[in-house]
């Protein structure tokens, strides 16, 4: 399941509870970024028990492009995570509706 950036913003404006998560490098996360928890791709496996508390709750991810996020979408939802959505083009996608706009 995917979000679109319209309504991501929606929910970020609207400072609804959910957990975000950024699956990019750090070096992305410092030229950019949308204020999410960053925890990359890479890491996310072994860092995952972190997120043990939130297996029912609201889990947004993204990435540059969406590709990255979709694979994180994949891991937890194998791992017993229950709602997970991926932003549908990612930062890229933020980028070309709202420019370097942060929520």
């Amino acid at each position: 399941m995917e979000i679109t950036v319209q309504d991501l913003r929606q929910k970020l404006e609207a400072g609804e509870q959910f957990v975000f998560i950024d699956v990019r490098e750090s070096w992305e996360f410092e030229e950019f970024n949308l204020g999410a928890q960053l925890i990359p791709l890479n890491t996310l496996v072994n860092s995952m028990y972190e997120l043990d508390e939130h297996k029912d709750d609201l889990i947004v991810l993204h990435c540059r492009s969406g590709s990255r996020s979709a694979m994180a979408q994949g891991l937890l939802l194998a791992n017993g995570f229950k709602n997970v959505l991926n932003l549908k083009g990612g930062i890229l996608a933020w980028q070309e509706a709202f420019g370097n706009t942060k929520p």
